[in-house]
């Protein structure tokens, strides 16, 4: 087997005090390692400095999720605490004895798995049934709420940031969480992980960009749990990769192929625009509107059609997300730049450093 297509070949070993636990002080001043993913020459800076790699007419491109409080502490009715994680934003039903009601599937952690029909407590006017017991320890459960409010005013008043598990917060997520763990352009609410290559940028660096002639769109991926799913195949082909939503609007799909056309270069911010991009993309190269679920699995030896450039964060060894980034840049080059930036004391994971990958 190639070696490319092994998961050993995509195993690190990072020290512990090189995992990020809060962000950097201000957005754009996280450091970047800067790609070149032909020559694989490295250069080292600060966030801010994208824009000079950036040139007018270019475009970048982003995803506006927004990440929703989606972790929600409780008790059962036994009195047992209870923490019920939403893998989806809640779909609301009509009300009823003045209760709005909205089904979710959702992973719950207690000393005993809650049998269907029990009522879980997460808040004096918040509870959840639990329906059905799905595989892969999902439970399906109905929220009660008040019928006066609205479901994003219960999750933010009951709901913790869903940080994801390498980031220790013992009391909880924070107000600092609530705000740096959010993109400055998030709007759609899906995401249960934050689309972290876009942490980086600021109102004012995305200002200054644009006033040097880039251009600038958005479309929507709402990260789920698998963005955490590991991968058990010592093959990595044989990898099943999960599946997210997806949307591109007309605006989005003219504007992209419009750059295109006229030799601009698509940047990507983060491996989610990545997917939705290259999934959304016609086999004559041109980006299609529409929504759909994208299970496109990106490994080395995939052709990218529409991508040219990527901003991203550094992820977990033996991750799909490595297997992606690797097919535009190769792997060797991708791992040389891990072991140096590891040297130079990068921050990595969700609140850590950035790489800019050009050509």
């Amino acid at each position: 087997m190639q070696q490319e297509f092994t998961l050993q070949a995509y195993n690190y070993t990072l020290p512990p005090e090189n995992i990020a636990q809060h962000p950097a002080d201000a957005r754009e001043d996280s450091r970047l390692l800067i790609l070149n993913r032909h020559t694989g020459k490295q250069e080292h800076g600060k966030f801010h400095q994208i824009i000079d790699l950036l040139n007018p007419g270019d475009l970048l491109v982003v995803n506006n999720t927004k990440v929703f409080p989606a972790r929600l502490h409780g008790h059962k009715k036994s009195g047992g605490k209870v923490e019920v994680f939403l893998l989806s934003y809640p779909v609301v039903s009509e009300g009823h004895n003045g209760k709005k009601h909205a089904e979710v599937t959702t992973l719950i952690k207690s000393s005993k798995r809650p049998k269907p029909g029990s009522l879980l407590l997460l808040g004096p006017d918040l509870e959840a049934r639990v329906l059905e017991l799905l595989d892969g320890g999902k439970v399906t459960v109905e929220l009660s709420y008040s019928s006066d409010k609205e479901l994003s005013t219960i999750l933010e008043k009951y709901g913790q940031v869903p940080l994801p598990p390498y980031i220790s917060r013992k009391e909880g997520s924070t107000d600092e969480d609530r705000k740096r763990y959010q993109t400055v352009y998030a709007q759609n609410p899906g995401a249960v992980a934050a689309p972290t290559a876009g942490l980086h940028f600021s109102e004012n660096l995305l200002e200054a960009i644009r006033n040097k002639g880039v251009e600038f769109t958005e479309i929507t991926l709402h990260v789920g749990h698998g963005t955490f799913a590991p991968v058990r195949c010592e093959d990595i082909r044989k990898h099943r990769i999960h599946q997210e939503y997806v949307s591109v609007s007309q605006a989005s799909a003219d504007k992209i192929n419009a750059v295109r056309k006229a030799g601009g270069k698509i940047w990507a911010v983060g491996t989610t625009t990545v997917r939705t991009l290259e999934f959304m993309t016609d086999p004559d190269g041109r980006v299609q509107a529409g929504e759909d679920w994208c299970g496109l699995y990106i490994m080395p030896g995939y052709r990218f059609k529409v991508v040219d450039n990527l901003i991203t964060n550094f992820h977990l060894p033996e991750s799909s997300l490595l297997f992606l980034v690797s097919a535009l840049c190769g792997r060797e080059h991708l791992m040389d730049s891990y072991r140096e930036a590891i040297k130079k004391g990068y921050r990595f994971y969700s609140y850590g450093d950035a790489m800019a990958i050009h050509d």
